[in-house]
């Protein structure tokens, strides 16, 4: 396990699986979306955790991709499953890390208050186009 506490930005990310944090632009996405001030909290749980998530918030018996959860109007979390991030990518002909980062903006629109649908796709595409080469 590995996690990076980065007081000074107001994020916390925790790893529970093998391996080194992923490379990905944390705080500048967490900061250009939900703001300098806002408490982000990330976990990459491993697979069982994940299946398990997805159990108990969607009711499907597979690792969740993603979930995000608003604590508050300043603070939420948003949990990862980096193997299912992994296996999406190919599904999307994206690289791991640019599917790690379209799940992460997406999570992030999700504690903005957007919810599925148009809206919420122009918002992503924006930071997509800001933060990565194939949008």
């Amino acid at each position: 396990m590995n996690s990076l506490f980065d007081t000074k930005n107001n994020l916390s990310i925790l790893r529970k699986t093998n391996g080194k944090l992923p490379s990905l632009p944390f705080v500048r996405i967490k900061n250009d979306i939900l703001g300098k001030k806002y408490d982000l909290s990330v976990v990459f749980p491993n697979i069982l955790e994940a299946t398990k998530l997805h159990i108990e918030w969607k009711k499907k018996n597979s690792p969740v991709n993603i979930l995000s959860f608003p604590l508050s109007k300043t603070e939420g979390e948003i949990i990862i499953s980096l193997s299912q991030a992994r296996t999406e990518a190919k599904k999307y002909d994206r690289s791991y890390i640019e599917h790690l980062t379209c799940l992460f903006i997406h999570g992030c629109a999700h504690l903005k208050g957007h919810v599925h649908g148009h809206t919420m796709d122009v918002f992503e595409k924006k930071f997509q186009k800001k933060f990565l080469d194939f949008s």
